[in-house]
């Protein structure tokens, strides 16, 4: 399966920013090691809107891209919560998709 990693990125500072995609990328790798392609939205991302994520578009561009990875993937693993994480829980629910709350729910 194809699961895309909904977490928290956005914060007030760089230094937890980069926490934040840490723990991303390692449930990713967790994921991965479970046999599966994971999915990081940030990742996708940050090479098109850049590093100053503060900024309202560069947000708005952030959701849409990692909105759009919802439809090409088969799940979804939330590793904690925050509105845009939210919201790409919300629309892989939309359109019937595994929801996973723990790694060990992946098979």
């Amino acid at each position: 399966m194809w699961i895309l990693i909904a977490g928290p990125y956005s914060a007030p500072t760089a230094e937890q920013r980069k926490q934040n995609l840490q723990a991303l990328n390692a449930a990713a790798l967790q994921v991965f090691r479970k046999g599966h392609i994971p999915i990081v939205g940030v990742n996708a991302a940050l090479p098109l809107v850049g590093e100053d994520t503060g900024d309202p578009d560069c947000y708005d561009d952030m959701m849409r891209i990692s909105l759009a990875l919802t439809e090409r993937c088969d799940g979804v693993l939330r590793i904690g919560r925050s509105p845009g994480a939210d919201r790409e829980v919300q629309a892989m629910e939309t359109q019937g998709k595994a929801v996973f709350e723990t790694l060990d729910q992946i098979a």
